[in-house]
């Protein structure tokens, strides 16, 4: 594996994306006005849920219990036809017209997570793929040290649906800006083995490009047998994110 890779191409990269500067902000997309109203009532059943059934366990839940739950807990409504139809639109749109070009890793709405491959890390609310996933951590705190721990593990697509959809809200509706960081649901790769890192005590600075002023970061980039998925300018349009780790 090439260390450098953690770091990839910067200067070149930089100033191509000033150049296009311009072109990329005339060119996003923004939540339709047809789609607020569903936009934001799946928004507060996913929170509901995950309520229901708690943080760590929302990590892993398939899209199917999760309309289960809407449909037959006393104090939530089942999903709307218009709100499944929103879903789909999100999950099997073609995100290349937000500027992502990453590579689609789940093929339906339903795929679920199977509990017996996964394993729960201590003290994280996270999970792992056993086997690859699961040693490489381990392999990483011994290397780097137990300052370094594991922020983001496994995402059922109802997780990385519920994170997308929030960063769409946080950024006023802009969906091109949101998928530079929290990806369409069916393009994460934390569904089947990568995984993110941090610093103990930083909270959500992790999630921030200043992780890669960390020793910890440092430390990571001398390993050889790991390498960053997000580097500086990466194909598939994400913003630099130097705490995921590459596994697939």
């Amino acid at each position: 594996m090439v260390r450098r890779e953690f770091l990839g191409v910067m200067g070149a990269t930089l100033a191509t994306s000033f150049a296009n500067a311009d072109e990329v902000i005339s060119n996003d997309v923004w939540l339709r006005d047809d789609q607020k109203a569903s936009f934001v009532s799946v928004i507060k059943k996913l929170n509901n849920i995950e309520k229901i059934v708690g943080y760590g366990k929302y990590n892993l839940l398939p899209f199917d219990e999760a309309l289960k739950i809407a449909k037959n807990h006393p104090k939530m409504e089942a999903f709307t036809k218009a709100e499944l139809a929103y879903i789909e639109e999100v999950f099997y749109a073609d995100p290349i017209i937000y500027g992502f070009h990453g590579k689609r890793v789940c093929d339906s709405l339903t795929t679920a997570i199977n509990e017996k491959d996964v394993i729960k890390i201590s003290n994280t609310g996270h999970y792992l793929f056993r086997g690859h996933s699961h040693d490489s951590l381990n392999r990483i705190i011994k290397d780097v040290g137990n300052s370094l721990v594991l922020t983001s593990g496994v995402r059922s697509i109802v997780k990385q649906l519920s994170l997308h959809l929030e960063k769409i809200q946080s950024e006023n509706g802009n969906i091109t800006i949101a998928c530079r960081s929290l990806v369409p649901p069916a393009y994460s790769y934390h569904s089947n083995g990568d995984f993110d890192v941090g610093k103990k005590g930083w909270g959500h600075q992790n999630f921030t490009a200043n992780f890669a002023r960390t020793e910890e970061f440092w430390s990571l980039q001398k390993l050889p047998y790991i390498s960053m998925r997000y580097t500086i300018g990466n194909s598939d349009g994400v913003r630099f994110e130097p705490w995921h780790v590459k596994i697939v």
